[in-house]
């Protein structure tokens, strides 16, 4: 039965009793004295209740993913010296249509999403990744400026569930106590296969040439498809409970009570196991989805998001402060290393990336098994009681080190340094990029688990807005102002945005409770409650 209006406006979301102190408030859904949250149903086919080995697979699946639609889609980063030089397209025009696509990468999640989690999970993931091969076979063929910009912007739009939806599939399967460790794994096969890409891409051109390269990428993308249609599972599942509220929504009925109008599914009414055929179908139509108006109201909710929710604004330029970063050391590091005096051809240029994927790595470590850690220890020393800010403390090592890796590849490169040193400050620039976006995606689901879908949205759409507009201007930056003088501004630029942290941390509670009446009544909406 749906709990009553007056609690779920009191409840502050992303408040949760996550660890049972004392034993005196472990219930039935608990393990080793951490409460299971989401509270998982009685049915077999939950994703909650799947087996380990089951729900590692899933999330293996989601790993391919993001690395077979990622990696395709940056293998140009070390190689736009010979792009230009063979089409004539200016370097600033590449790095400007690699902006457009981040920023369809962003506003494409506005139509997939909805669909996503109406229709199913898995067939948005197959459609991508199949749409991604013959975007990689048109850039090969790439002859003009405008040709670029129009197949960077088809591709941000048919590739955008890489940002937003493997943040919504994790959840789906794993519990709060452990989703930041699943979650930073996604953002290191983000940005992990990002980096990877220009290493395989220099090495690739200099043996084949750069559209070959391209080709390469659809050879990646198509092995992908057939790796996801025969074992990516749909994780998309409708439950009868809203974190933070099962308590109060499985208060069981007086002995006496004879009402029989409770509209919550019986544990013994769950949908027939799916055969192994079914499973391989795009979508799936499970009783109680969406509805086509409610679809529809989702691709401009998460706009209205933004203006009701100021901890998703925070997450959100939190993570894009992180990509402009990582736009930033793309848009320069084969500028630099193809000029005098390194000279490098494309294959060292795309080595140096090998530093980033050793930096993105850590960075996945601290903001997702250290987080999660640090998590469950503020929670025991608070009652048991776990806040989302309580996730955040890993963002002061990053603020400090974003700072430094900026200022160490600006300054080297602008002194001429040896390459180690250069290398050196893009790993440390790729830890702070993979623990922002970490940490501000797992934070947005702590605070609002239930609109997730929406509010991840609003977040990738901000963020992508903030890279495009760094990319666009990354090249007049440097080059009026210097690499040094431009790289310490942005270093010191971002300490002092990523130190926002603190803000969040002495009033994010207070936020919450601001947009709680909001949150609850979207969330009953989402869930059909009303």
């Amino acid at each position: 039965m749906a709990p009553p209006v007056l609690a779920i406006s009191s409840a502050i979301p992303g408040t949760v009793h996550l660890v049972d102190v004392g034993g005196q408030r472990a219930s039935s859904k608990s393990r080793n004295g951490i409460e299971l949250i989401p509270r998982p149903s009685d049915d077999p086919e939950d994703p909650l209740n799947w087996s380990d080995a089951r729900k590692r697979l899933s999330a293996a699946m989601v790993v391919v993913y993001t690395v077979g639609v990622g990696l395709p889609l940056t293998l140009q980063y070390s190689v736009l010296s010979d792009i230009t030089h063979d089409t004539g397209i200016s370097t600033a025009a590449l790095v400007q249509g690699t902006g457009l696509m981040f920023l369809f990468l962003g506003l494409g999640c506005l139509f997939w999403q909805p669909i996503a989690s109406t229709y199913g999970r898995r067939g948005v993931y197959l459609i991508s990744t199949l749409v991604t091969v013959p975007i990689m076979v048109w850039t090969a063929y790439s002859r003009s400026e405008g040709e670029w910009y129009a197949h960077r912007i088809i591709g941000g739009f048919f590739c955008a569930p890489i940002e937003a939806l493997p943040e919504v599939s994790i959840p789906d399967v794993f519990f709060a106590h452990d989703r930041g460790t699943w979650m930073s794994l996604y953002v290191f096969a983000l940005f992990g296969s990002n980096f990877l890409a220009p290493v395989l891409a220099g090495w690739f051109a200099e043996a084949y040439g750069w559209r070959w390269t391209m080709h390469f990428g659809a050879i990646i993308a198509a092995a992908t498809f057939g790796i996801l249609f025969f074992f990516m599972e749909e994780t998309m599942y409708f439950r009868n409970t809203l974190e933070g509220l099962e308590d109060q929504e499985e208060e069981p009925k007086p002995a006496n009570s004879s009402d029989t109008s409770d509209t919550s599914p019986a544990t013994n009414s769950f949908p027939p196991r799916r055969s192994p055929l079914s499973r391989l179908s795009f979508f799936t139509l499970l009783p109680g989805r969406p509805t086509p108006n409610q679809t529809l109201t989702a691709m401009y909710l998460p706009l209205l998001i933004m203006t009701q929710f100021p901890t998703v604004v925070w997450a959100g330029f939190i993570y894009g402060i992180n990509l402009s970063w990582y736009n930033v050391l793309n848009a320069t590091v084969s500028p630099v290393l193809s000029a005098p005096p390194y000279s490098w051809s494309t294959g060292p240029v795309g080595s140096i990336y090998v530093g980033p994927v050793i930096g993105a790595g850590l960075g996945a470590l601290w903001a997702g098994v250290a987080a999660d850690r640090l998590t469950l220890y503020l929670a025991r020393r608070n009652g048991g009681i776990r806040e989302p800010e309580q996730r955040l403390w890993p963002l002061a090592l990053s603020a400090v080190l974003s700072c430094v890796g900026l200022i160490v590849w600006g300054v080297g490169a602008q002194r001429q340094v040896h390459w180690a040193g250069l290398a050196i400050g893009l790993g440390i620039l790729a830890f702070t990029c993979v623990v922002g976006g970490s940490v501000a995606l797992s934070y947005n689901i702590d605070c609002f688990k239930d609109i997730s879908s929406e509010s991840t949205t609003s977040i990738i759409v901000i963020r992508n807005v903030l890279g495009f507009s760094i990319s666009y201007g990354i090249t007049p930056w440097y080059t009026n102002m210097g690499l040094q003088n431009c790289f310490i501004m942005a270093g010191f630029l971002s300490l002092g945005c990523t130190f926002t942290f603190l803000v969040m941390v002495w009033k994010g509670k207070a936020l919450r409770k601001y947009s709680a009446e909001k949150y609850w009544r979207y969330a009953k909406r989402s869930f059909h409650r009303e």
